[in-house]
């Protein structure tokens, strides 16, 4: 199948990648939208993966209000050079960043973050759910463990689902964004305020 630069372009405009790597994912999957998607998300968390390791001592603080002024975001994000972080992509990437914290209100970074003892607590209550629900003693493990990784889905941000895009968590997001910028970036912390709280 004939790649068209529409095509190209339109790949370019849902994924952020860059021309030649949109091309050469539509010509690896045929000219299937969809695949072609795949393949660059999947390249995408590859390139992120050898870069992980790398120092990233530059980057922005960033804030967001929302409209109304009563919710706003303070959010660091650290890239390797100072070259990047002031890109117009870097900065579009944490702004979406803030937007989302402002939308979906997660409370960590990551699962590094989270209380043990709330993860304990909550641990807890689901058993008893469960086990007031009639469910059998012998599954009612696994049922914990599924309703802990659902908890860890709406507090954790990077394993939120993207509020621009539900199809990919917030560390798909930061995977991506890697891959097309080419250096490592770490989502540092993040505060966020609603008035009155």
């Amino acid at each position: 199948m004939e790649i068209t630069a529409k095509m190209v372009k339109d790949l370019r405009e849902k994924t952020g990648a860059g021309m030649m790597d949109c091309k050469s994912a539509l010509a690896e999957a045929a000219g299937d939208f969809e695949k072609a998607v795949t393949v660059l998300r999947e390249r995408g968390a590859a390139k992120a993966a050898k870069k992980e390791g790398r120092t990233t001592a530059e980057g922005v603080i960033a804030s967001y209000i929302h409209p109304g002024d009563k919710l706003g975001v303070l959010l660091e994000v650290n890239c390797e050079t100072d070259f990047v972080a002031r890109t117009d992509q870097f900065k579009q990437f944490v702004h979406d960043l803030a937007m989302h914290i402002a939308a979906s209100a997660p409370t960590c970074v990551d699962r590094d973050q989270v209380d043990q003892d709330m993860i304990n607590k909550e641990r807890e209550i689901y058993r008893q759910q469960a086990l007031n629900e009639g469910k059998p003693e012998k599954i009612v493990d696994k049922i914990v463990d599924g309703r802990i990784e659902k908890y860890y889905a709406e507090v954790v941000l990077l394993e939120q689902p993207f509020v621009k895009d539900n199809d990919k968590t917030v560390g798909d997001f930061v995977k991506e964004t890697v891959g097309s910028l080419g250096e490592n970036i770490r989502v540092s912390r993040f505060a966020r305020f609603r008035l009155g709280e």
